[in-house]
């Protein structure tokens, strides 16, 4: 009689086992499953992100194929050079290196690729750096870039402020020649801010990490004083 019960409670412990293990299974391939639709849908979401991201920004005239700066000249050598309209020494850089700037891509030694970006946000109440960047756009399509870009720099405002407003903004693209309804229009629609965006993404990614910064031919220059990127431009284009 106890020799039956025990082979009962031992047929009883392995169909629990077996029972615990199908269980196990269950779970385990409920789970795998569950991973693979997250997974899955992930990499949808970030595809159609991608996808709605890359198509999400018009570049304005004037912009390179990548719509990543507007370029002025046609030179052999390429200059890029990453500045922010809030930037002070971005401001002391175009006094001292402006004019050296023009000349090489007047003298058609260079092209010269001014990538606007948005870095610092952090340090205007109103998102300056963004807005700025955004008009310069406005002030593209309107065939204003430089002049703005330099009237943008004459009268950058301190850094922990509100920044040029928009009004202000408008009035020195008008100041500058631009068709003031249509760049109103444009800076006030925020035509360009997506561009912004864009722009300052794609920057970091190239290993920009602050402004100025000026490459040649995709070398980043160390002396960024007019000699040293005359010296830099006559070297590239040998």
């Amino acid at each position: 009689m106890s020799s039956r019960k025990g082979r009962k409670d031992a047929a009883r412990v392995v169909r629990e086992q077996i029972a615990r293990e199908k269980r196990r299974k269950r779970a385990l391939w409920t789970t795998v499953a569950a991973v693979l639709v997250l997974v899955l849908a992930g990499g949808i979401g970030w595809a159609v992100y991608s996808s709605q991201k890359s198509d999400d920004f018009t570049p304005p005239p004037g912009a390179n194929d990548a719509g990543t700066g507007i370029v002025e000249g046609s030179g052999p050598v390429t200059i890029d050079l990453y500045e922010d309209y809030l930037c002070p020494i971005c401001k002391q850089f175009q006094q001292t290196n402006g004019e050296t700037l023009n000349q090489l891509v007047s003298e058609g030694k260079a092209k010269l690729v001014f990538h606007p970006v948005a870095f610092l946000n952090r340090y205007s109440t109103t998102q300056y750096s963004t807005r700025a960047s955004a008009a310069s756009g406005c002030a593209a399509e309107g065939g204003k870039f430089r002049e703005f870009t330099d009237q943008l720099f004459a009268r950058q405002p301190a850094e922990g402020s509100a920044g040029l407003s928009n009004d202000e903004l408008i009035d020195i693209g008008a100041g500058v020649g631009l068709n003031r309804d249509d760049f109103a229009s444009c800076v006030n629609a925020g035509t360009y801010t997506s561009w912004t965006e864009h722009v300052t993404e794609e920057a970091s990614k190239s290993g920009v990490t602050g402004t100025p910064t000026v490459k040649v031919n995709g070398t980043e220059l160390e002396d960024k004083s007019p000699d040293g990127i005359k010296a830099a431009v006559a070297a590239a284009g040998k």
